[in-house]
């Protein structure tokens, strides 16, 4: 079974620095149908204006991934961390007991594109961690790239929770097809270009709820799409 959660039914935020989407219920936005999908909390598609940008706040016991689409965004914690997140790179910070970050949009002329994800973490009171790796283009090219998982595999950033996120770039009909092991569930999100998946067709923006699935096959036109294999 597939269930769209269509791009224009998402809750929509313009604050003027910011322009924002909820998939799921967040802050001001309630959607009773929509308070997350498994582990997977927070979907929000971004776009921050030049040198504007998110101050310093807290989180605790969630584990927050940042994917980065147009333009840098630049982290700064109480961790001592501080970097910039560009188009190929990843972050993962697990906030855990508690973590004071902020992110802002460094450049002085172009927005950022970003997707901001939460994903319950498998128990609270974790160690705060942060991390961030690049994945090249020609690894997600044609493919669906590993880049968070429970165990790190294959050099992929390390989640405290039994879920997997893939990156994947579908150019001109690419297809590639994810096998879904019983009892598992996918959450399919495209950030960019249209996806038939199993015949259902998604543009820029739509997610889908999958369960019951024992094999999902994408083909996608100028597409990235985020999938996560949840439990």
């Amino acid at each position: 079974m597939i269930r769209i959660r269509k791009a224009e039914e998402r809750g929509h935020f313009d604050h003027g620095w910011l322009d924002t989407y909820h998939t799921f219920s967040f802050a001001d936005y309630y959607d009773p149908d929509f308070m997350g999908f498994r582990a997977l909390r927070v979907i929000n598609e971004d776009r921050v204006e030049p040198g504007r940008g998110f101050g310093t706040h807290s989180h605790r016991d969630m584990e927050i991934v940042t994917y980065v689409l147009d333009g840098e965004l630049e982290h700064r914690d109480n961790m001592g961390t501080g970097s910039v997140i560009r188009p190929g790179e990843v972050q993962r910070m697990s906030a855990g007991t508690g973590v004071l970050h902020s992110e802002v949009n460094p450049s002085r002329s172009n927005p950022v594109h970003l997707l901001q994800i939460w994903i319950l973490p498998e128990r609270r009171g974790i160690k705060p961690e942060y991390e961030q790796k690049t994945f090249p283009e020609n690894e997600r090219n044609g493919k669906l790239r590993l880049v968070a998982s429970p165990d790190g595999a294959e050099g992929s950033l390390k989640i405290h929770q039994d879920a997997k996120l893939f990156a994947g770039s579908l150019r001109n009909g690419d297809s590639v097809q994810y096998d879904l092991q019983p009892g598992r569930y996918a959450w399919l999100q495209v950030a960019r270009g249209t996806v038939d998946v199993n015949g259902q067709k998604l543009k820029a923006g739509d997610g889908a709820a999958i369960e019951d699935e024992r094999a999902l096959t994408l083909r996608g036109d100028n597409a990235e799409v985020l999938l996560f294999d949840l439990n």
